[in-house]
């Protein structure tokens, strides 16, 4: 193993760890104390942020829950160095949002599907967050940041405040924001661990529950329990026509603890599906910031703990180890055992430690997905990968899409659907199922 990948590897295994959590939880709690500060949930609202949106409707819920105080903020968007693929961002979030929002409460007065969503005016965001930081002291926050969240994304008329009239708040915010460690809005933060939308309320309840401040709630928090819509279970009745397009990638933690559940969702479904593996973020040149870059390690370790996935005995495969590695992919695609190949490799890199920067790390791999080394190494198929991973990582930005692990479902007379993360592999679920259900009716 390069020192490279050994140095790599060890710092995200530190930051995965569960002793480097509890450090940062107790040094949290220890400032705090030492500033003569009360234990509270810092909650870091964005009026012009979907999520934010969805967010307050759930902390009305959340906070009758638990005996701590929720402390609210204002805050800007993320910076473009955090957004990714800031042409794709906006339109991406939008769209992602209003997907689930009637899953998670009221839908959202923005249509999903956009290809051009017409986003608030500055003007009236500038207004909003002014009305806002009046209220940032008064019980009433969440519930008013849901109305004129609300407003705003219905474009309508909020009235006439200074322009400025919030920037003290802002800059507070944002300054606090980045000073304890994120980027995002629809974020909250509780004595050094910080969690990130809806989806991540129940790893807080948890927390909280934990630590005794929940008073007599023991029952978990389900985020899905007051949406005007539920889930839906896919099965094998009606899928034929379906098809699932997957893009994960070799070097994607992501991808990692959400490959097994992709996998049993393509057997349990009967779903055709198309594997289309791509280049990690960082190896096209997309940036992430150090700050981003830690968030997604210690958000996936947490899930992973959460759920009893297998995680955080790294062996960074960025670089050379992820070429070699994709080198291997077409051989064992026709060989039909791409997705074994793939959950081998992610297997060996984000929890077994495998050395898969050596041949033999590689040639473990290759057995652990039930291939023959010769075979599958010498494979004709190998000469075209590159070509095959560049047709692939088109296809993701074609459709809006830009990280991993990314998902499209398709079928005829329908369009497609797209959305990005293993926090999305439910809603891709209902997807299917509800085609597979109007295909069973004759309804396509």
């Amino acid at each position: 193993m390069r020192l490279s990948t050994r140095l790599r590897s060890v710092g995200m295994r530190v930051m995965a760890s569960q002793k480097l959590l509890h450090l940062r939880k107790s040094a949290a709690r220890r400032r705090r104390q030492r500033q003569g500060q009360a234990p509270m949930i810092l909650y870091f609202h964005q009026v012009d942020d979907p999520y934010s949106l969805i967010m307050a409707g759930q902390l009305q819920r959340f906070a009758s829950h638990t005996t701590l105080p929720i402390k609210p903020y204002l805050v800007s968007g993320p910076e473009g160095a955090f957004q990714g693929d800031a042409e794709r961002f906006a339109v991406w979030a939008l769209n992602d949002a209003a997907t689930i929002a009637g899953f998670l409460g009221e839908p959202l007065p923005i249509p999903a599907g956009c290809t051009s969503p017409s986003v608030p005016d500055s003007q009236q965001v500038a207004i909003a967050n002014h009305i806002l930081s009046d209220v940032l002291t008064s019980p009433d926050f969440l519930k008013q940041a849901q109305i004129q969240g609300q407003a705003l994304w219905r474009h309508e008329n909020l009235g006439t405040n200074p322009a400025d009239g919030a920037s003290a708040a802002l800059e507070e915010g944002n300054r606090l924001r980045e000073t304890l460690g994120h980027y995002l809005g629809g974020t909250l933060y509780f004595d050094g661990e910080w969690f990130w939308g809806a989806d991540r309320l129940p790893r807080l309840w948890e927390r909280l529950k934990s630590e005794g401040y929940l008073g007599k709630q023991q029952d978990a928090f389900d985020p899905y329990a007051s949406g005007t819509e539920k889930p839906l279970s896919a099965s094998s009745v009606g899928s034929a026509q379906i098809t699932l397009e997957y893009f994960p990638s070799l070097r994607s933690p992501y991808t990692a603890i959400a490959h097994a559940a992709v996998n049993d969702l393509v057997n349990r479904s009967g779903v055709n599906l198309t594997l289309r593996p791509v280049m990690p973020m960082l190896m096209r040149g997309i940036p992430a910031p150090r700050a981003k870059q830690n968030y997604i390690i210690t958000d996936c370790a947490r899930e992973a703990r959460a759920k009893g996935i297998a995680f955080g005995n790294f062996v960074d495969p960025f670089g050379e180890p992820v070429k070699r590695g994709f080198r291997l992919f077409p051989g064992a695609l026709a060989q039909g055992k791409g997705m074994a190949f793939v959950g081998a490799f992610l297997d060996a890199a984000f929890a077994n430690g495998t050395d898969i920067d050596s041949e033999r790390g590689l040639r473990d791999v290759v057995t652990q997905a039930g291939l023959d080394w010769q075979t599958t190494s010498n494979h004709p198929d190998n000469q075209s990968w590159e070509e095959l991973l560049e047709a692939n990582l088109q296809a993701m930005l074609d459709a809006g899409l830009w990280g991993v692990p990314s998902f499209r479902v398709s079928s005829p007379g329908e369009a497609d659907f797209c959305c990005w993360g293993q926090d999305r592999i439910w809603r891709v679920e209902h997807e299917i199922a509800q085609r597979s259900q109007a295909t069973a009716k004759g309804n396509p």
